[in-house]
């Protein structure tokens, strides 16, 4: 497969990643709700979608940080909310957050993903909206494949 086929837009606001069997939301909270989002608000913004089956499923989650780390792409230079380069296909539309909630968490800290420095890190949950947080909900869309942990204890990307 070539990596131009990876990504498949699904026509109903998701696209599909073909290499880990996901389904993305195509735009992230901030695009959709015009504003950032706390841990809880990322929480029961899944739970909305869930709600309201949206595209038809009822599964929607965040994504763990090995599935964030794995949609970041170094080649992809889309643009984020203050037009800084993230690196995230180009089927997402410009202006999305570049941090996002991941869905682990430890006690009062959660991961977060940053798709300008290729980072996993944690984070308060009790940050304020005003933190530039976002999230990407995802959903599993086909057989589990195996991700590689190509991250360090420090978030960092093990290259090579």
């Amino acid at each position: 497969m070539s990596e131009n086929e990876r990504f498949v837009d699904n026509e109903n606001d998701t696209i599909s990643d073909t290499k880990f069997n996901l389904t993305w939301l195509k735009r992230d909270y901030y695009q959709i709700r015009e504003k950032w989002c706390s841990w809880n608000g990322a929480h029961k913004f899944v739970a909305k979608l869930n709600e309201k089956k949206y595209a038809g499923y009822d599964d929607w989650r965040l994504p763990t940080t090995k599935e964030s780390r794995n949609l970041y792409d170094h080649e992809c230079k889309n643009y984020d909310f203050a037009d800084d380069i993230v690196h995230i296909d180009y089927l997402f539309p410009e202006g999305c957050g570049s941090t996002y909630w991941c869905s682990e968490d430890t006690g009062h800290m959660a991961a977060a993903y940053n798709f300008y420095s290729d980072r996993g890190y944690n984070v308060r949950k009790n940050a304020k909206e005003e933190g530039n947080m976002s999230c990407r909900p995802v959903r599993s869309s086909g057989p589990r494949v195996k991700i590689s942990d190509r991250t360090s204890g420090s978030g960092r990307t093990l290259r090579g």
